[in-house]
């Protein structure tokens, strides 16, 4: 039986599809993979059980489809954010702007009030009770972003080593993911912990500012 505070109102005209997409979203947040039932996504989501098999063809396909529904915009607006910053005449293409727009895009879904809830909610669970496959994350989101990010380096500081490439977005985004981890943990912390306030602008400003720096390092072989 599922919860009543699981239960969501629809509109009529919402597609059933969808419908379930949302319903297995809030239920896996609330309960996890193992603790939700296709009866309980069918039920919240006012469908038929066999829609679930149906359109997804089992509950771990909609698994998979909820991730994706977070996964491949983020993905899809960092690879935009690169490929606006390189549209732009070349002799005008600044490894600052390079490094801000990638940045800027990759924080920002992260702490979207809504969005990183829900995310950061399926990601809780997923560390406790691991389903997703691994290339979901490397084929569909990591290659993409990073071939994208890795051509645009390369272009917009010819003399970089392409050895070095690699290590140097593993470093920007290191930098990104911890920055949103921090914050996370300084917004949901209950206890007075006397931290200092964080000004996101400024310290993603540090992040280009230090990675640019490195870059131009390795640029004249100085690293």
């Amino acid at each position: 039986m599922v919860p009543r505070k699981d239960k969501i109102e629809y509109d009529s005209d919402r597609g059933v599809k969808n419908r379930l997409l949302d319903a297995a979203e809030l239920l896996f947040c609330e309960h996890g993979f193992k603790g939700t039932s296709v009866r309980d996504i069918s039920s919240s989501a006012g469908c038929n059980i066999a829609a679930v098999n149906y359109y997804f063809g089992g509950k771990n396909n909609l698994y998979m489809d909820v991730w994706r529904r977070h996964l491949i915009p983020m993905r899809d607006a960092r690879i935009e954010s690169i490929e606006r910053v390189m549209s732009k005449n070349k002799s005008q293409i600044k490894l600052e702007d390079l490094l801000k727009s990638f940045a800027d895009t990759f924080v920002g879904p992260l702490i979207d009030k809504h969005g990183s809830s829900c995310l950061s909610r399926l990601m809780a669970r997923e560390y406790i009770d691991r389903r997703l496959p691994a290339n979901i994350f490397v084929d569909e989101v990591m290659t993409p972003t990073m071939n994208a990010m890795s051509d645009a380096l390369i272009k917009t500081c010819p003399d970089l080593d392409k050895s070095k490439v690699l290590m140097v977005i593993f470093s920007l985004i290191g930098q990104l993911v911890h920055l949103v981890h921090i914050k996370m943990m300084f917004e949901q912390s209950e206890e007075e912990l006397n931290l200092p306030v964080l000004d996101l602008t400024e310290v993603i400003d540090h992040i280009v500012k230090f990675s640019a720096a490195g870059i131009r390092s390795y640029c004249k072989g100085s690293m």
